[in-house]
């Protein structure tokens, strides 16, 4: 059997759904909004994101709380607009039109939306018949919204996972798609085969498991200080 595996395409789509999130303008929600917008993030395979979008929703939702009034109903939604990250903050009121305001400038309002302008690839406001929406989207450096990180590790292990889950039945070529929920379970046990084949060759499995989770965090807490700097 001759198994295609394209190493840097990604086999496993991510289900990335957009979703709402209805709530009153008022200062104490936005700590839950905060903590809703990183759970989502992570869920997304996009932890790397979540202090720039945090602060986004921050500002946004601050905006609606000073220029149109604090308990104001207010909708957050979140999607993918290709590779964007897209956050839209969405109240009722059509007069109060976001504004930046320069940083030089003694006014304390629009100073938020300086940051979102800063942090974010581009942002805007859009009225409707009943509501006004103002959105911002960041990059993630994604090619679509089912793409993941393009990194080493995960392009590697991307391959392994392909070859390992190869269905032997499906005929002399296989070029294998599998579900997120279906590469976790593959990994699960490539990760137990691997155990299994240090402890026959006089290996310490325990001692390979905390070296492999200590080299993971130093990684990742390395790129995403990298991500930071840029």
């Amino acid at each position: 059997m001759e198994v295609v595996v394209v190493v840097g395409t990604c086999h496993f789509g991510v289900a990335r759904k957009g979703w709402e999130l209805s709530f009153l303008a008022e200062a104490a929600e936005l700590a839950g909004l905060r903590r809703v917008m990183r759970l989502h993030l992570g869920l997304w395979g996009l932890p790397q994101l979540a202090h720039e979008a945090q602060l986004c929703v921050t500002e946004l939702v601050a905006n609606v709380i000073a220029h149109v009034g604090s308990g104001t109903p207010t909708c957050l939604a979140v999607s993918m607009n290709g590779g964007r990250l897209r956050i839209e903050v969405r109240d009722p009121d059509l007069r109060a039109l976001p504004e930046v305001v320069d940083s030089a400038d003694d006014a304390e309002g629009g100073r938020g939306l300086l940051l979102v302008e800063r942090l974010a690839e581009r942002w805007g406001v859009v009225l409707r018949d009943d509501s006004k929406v103002t959105w911002c989207e960041l990059s993630t450096g994604l090619q679509s919204a089912a793409d993941h990180v393009d990194v080493p590790q995960v392009a590697r292990a991307e391959a392994l996972l392909g070859l390992w889950n190869v269905d032997t039945a499906a005929g002399a070529t296989s070029s294998v798609r599998l579900t997120v929920g279906r590469g976790e379970q593959a990994a699960v046990q490539v990760i137990s085969d691997l155990l299994h084949w240090l402890r026959a060759h006089g290996c310490d499995p325990d001692s390979a498991l905390d070296r492999a989770q200590e080299r993971f965090e130093n990684e990742a807490s390395k790129g995403d200080l990298q991500r930071l700097a840029l």
